[in-house]
């Protein structure tokens, strides 16, 4: 829950000022289809992964060596016995929900403004049960790495930095050429 509603926290108070790109697989999902500047990309996801990091060194700083030797700074592993294809299926799977969501509820002006930051949250909260026991629930590349690099444990890193990209990606894709035209369905026409 805590994620969820930080993330509901965090696009309802920034969202008109950056977009609340806090995950990089938002962030490529829509520069890929042509929805966010590639010129931008980079600076974006740098800043995602620093944030991630800098919040990493605070809860270092909260909690003291406990948080880095016992919890990894919170930093994502998966359940011990978990396949490599379980985990990139998992992360990937999770990603192209909470993307869906993002670009459905936050890009498209049909739906009404107020809803985008609790959709995407609790989008978010749902990710992360769904995922947590398998993959640890990455989600979020920048999320995931940040705290590996400041507890030095990098287990299945790089699952964390390409399924949540591809489910991003894929995400987008799946609203643009299927979903958002079907803005206007047959029933919509009887209607009118």
């Amino acid at each position: 829950m805590t994620g969820g509603l930080a993330l509901a926290i965090a696009v309802a108070s920034v969202g008109h000022i950056s977009g609340a790109h806090l995950n990089p697989a938002v962030t490529l999902g829509l520069a890929v289809n042509k929805r966010f500047p590639w010129a931008y990309a980079p600076g974006y996801v740098l800043a995602q992964f620093a944030g991630a990091t800098a919040a990493a060194a605070v809860t270092w700083g909260l909690y003291g060596d406990q948080a880095r030797s016992i919890a990894d700074l919170g930093g994502t592993a998966p359940a011990a016995g978990v396949t490599a294809g379980r985990v990139l299926a998992a992360e990937a799977v999770v990603t192209l929900v909470l993307v869906l969501v993002v670009v459905s509820v936050a890009t498209d002006t049909r739906v009404p403004r107020g809803i985008a930051a609790m959709a995407i949250g609790a989008a978010l909260a749902v990710a992360i049960v769904i995922s947590g026991p398998v993959s640890g629930a990455g989600i979020n590349p920048a999320r995931a790495i940040g705290p590996m690099i400041l507890a030095g444990q990098f287990s299945d890193s790089w699952a964390c930095l390409t399924a949540p990209p591809a489910g991003g990606v894929a995400a987008v894709a799946l609203y643009d050429r299927f979903l958002r035209p079907a803005a206007r369905l047959p029933s919509d026409d009887a209607r009118s």
